[in-house]
């Protein structure tokens, strides 16, 4: 959507490859601050002394910050301007991430995870920003190189650490690299972030936001630790009960308030439905892969009768990178063609590529030039989901909800990613070799289906929103309840349908 005629009294011309620059810049803050602890778990274990359940709150910490933060900051950027939220968060990520490189405390350290997870909000208000300053030609472009950054960021991380520690050594120094790429997007985002007054109005639904935030904890803690707990105790499955209750009296909640963090109606709408389901599994498809390729790759062959004895460096940067840089190269061209064909049509096809990188990790993945195309396909398949899905989510909703719209996405994708690493890291487990102490190669046939799956779920969601569209119309035609909303908001009232969201 191109900038409103008054924006130029407000700020300077905006520099569309600089704002795209620095945004991706801030969502690759986001990727690589998430994924690089995950190889040196272990490191953290040994040098802070603590047990390997008290070591896997390191993800779990910033997970569930993640989950109470990210809506919050949605709507505060929707509400308040992008630009302050977007520094806000960018400073309080560099104090976190200055924590965890100076303490030798578990807590503090989780303390520093915990100023982390806001930096999930980056990605909602930079695809708000774009929606705002740059003409339809070329926000479909714009949107993919920002997004990708979600996926390629991720493998940025797993390879800055697999070069800085290798099999060994101190766990801080990838957090140094994820400390320098946070304040080169603090100092762009402070010069290149045009100032904007707000386009929403209202007030942030802070009961709603507590509700919502409680819910999401109740789900996520036994999934990230239902290994340690065990799925059939009572925390795992009282949680998982508390959290359908909460959800359930959050929904009923949002209902009945004037100015709700998320309309109901939003949720149930069949364009937002699809692109969160799409990227519940993606995140699923995601984790899966880089598990089950590096823990594959990594295992020595005399004596898992698999794998190919790779280091942590060579498994990040043989197996992994190419993927990554399969993503930037092509994160650009997804975009373009999102805006030729259609975010749907997109989708499918690169969710088919995925399926195809599956299934050869599955059953053809004996030598290592197929587990290296596998992770091709497999990362070509995200980030053209990636490419799509904030193309989806845009079409769908009103400009003044394009923050916690995509917020709600990025829920769904951290959600799939916590299911995905829990399910991959469950199968693995259960199937170790008592005599050798590797799982069975079967596990990791286990999880390359799983994947599978998820991305064949990815298809089937393309398919039915191209159905529904080609039956109802496409995409971008008005939602009759949201117009009616959006009429009532802009002229200051309470919606008079509000009590059918």
């Amino acid at each position: 959507m191109p900038p409103r005629p008054d924006a130029a009294a407000e700020d300077v011309a905006v520099r569309p490859g600089l704002l795209v620059l620095a945004l991706a810049l801030g969502v690759t803050t986001l990727s690589l601050l998430q994924s690089l602890v995950v190889p040196v778990l272990g490191t953290i274990e040994d040098q802070l002394g603590v047990s390997p359940g008290a070591a896997g709150w390191v993800l779990t910490a910033n997970l569930l910050a993640a989950a109470v933060l990210t809506p919050v900051l949605g709507r505060l950027g929707d509400l308040r301007g992008e630009r302050p939220v977007i520094l806000g968060i960018l400073a309080v990520v560099a104090l976190g991430t200055l924590l965890a490189i100076v303490t030798e405390s578990l807590p503090l350290l989780l303390l520093g995870r915990i100023l982390q997870g806001a930096s999930y909000g980056l990605f909602p208000l930079s695809i708000s920003v774009l929606r705002r300053e740059l003409p339809e030609a070329r926000l479909g472009v714009a949107m993919s190189v920002v997004s990708s950054t979600l996926a390629v960021g991720g493998v940025v991380g797993l390879v800055a650490t697999g070069l800085l520690i290798g099999d060994g050594g101190d766990y801080r120094p990838p957090f140094w690299i994820g400390l320098g790429v946070t304040l080169a997007s603090l100092l762009l985002a402070w010069r290149l972030l045009p100032r904007r007054a707000s386009s929403g109005s209202g007030r942030v639904d802070w009961w709603g936001a507590a509700v919502l935030g409680a819910g999401l904890v109740l789900l996520l803690l036994p999934v990230s630790q239902g290994n340690a707990w065990g799925w059939g105790s009572p925390g795992v499955l009282g949680c998982l009960a508390g959290s359908a209750v909460v959800l359930a009296g959050w929904v009923l909640l949002q209902r009945r308030t004037a100015h709700p963090l998320v309309r109901p109606a939003m949720l149930a709408d069949r364009r937002t439905i699809v692109p969160n389901v799409a990227g519940l599994m993606t995140g699923i498809a995601l984790f899966a892969s880089f598990l089950a390729v590096l823990q594959y790759v990594q295992a020595p062959p005399e004596v898992a009768g698999y794998g190919f004895g790779a280091s942590v460096l060579e498994a990040s940067v043989v197996y992994l990178l190419p993927g990554g840089v399969v993503g930037i190269v092509l994160a650009p061209l997804a975009g373009r063609v999102v805006t030729r064909l259609g975010a749907l049509p997109t989708l499918l096809a690169g969710a088919g590529s995925g399926v195809a990188g599956f299934l050869l990790l599955a059953f053809l993945r004996g030598e290592p030039w197929l587990v290296v195309a596998a992770g091709v396909l497999t990362q070509l398949s995200v980030t053209v989901a990636y490419a799509a899905l904030p193309a989806l989510v845009v079409q769908a909703v009103r400009e003044d909800e394009t923050g916690v719209a995509n917020a709600v996405n990025s829920i769904a994708r951290s959600v799939g990613q916590a299911l995905g690493s829990t399910v991959a890291v469950t199968l693995i487990a259960a199937t170790l070799d008592p005599a050798t102490g590797f799982p069975r190669a079967m596990a990791f046939t286990g999880v390359a289906l799983i994947g599978a799956l998820a991305t064949l779920a990815v298809v089937v969601a393309a398919a039915v929103g191209l159905v529904a569209d080609r039956r109802w119309g496409t995409g971008r035609r008005p939602d009759p309840l949201a117009a009616m909303e959006e009429a009532t908001a802009r002229a200051g009232e309470w919606s008079p349908v509000s009590g059918i969201r």
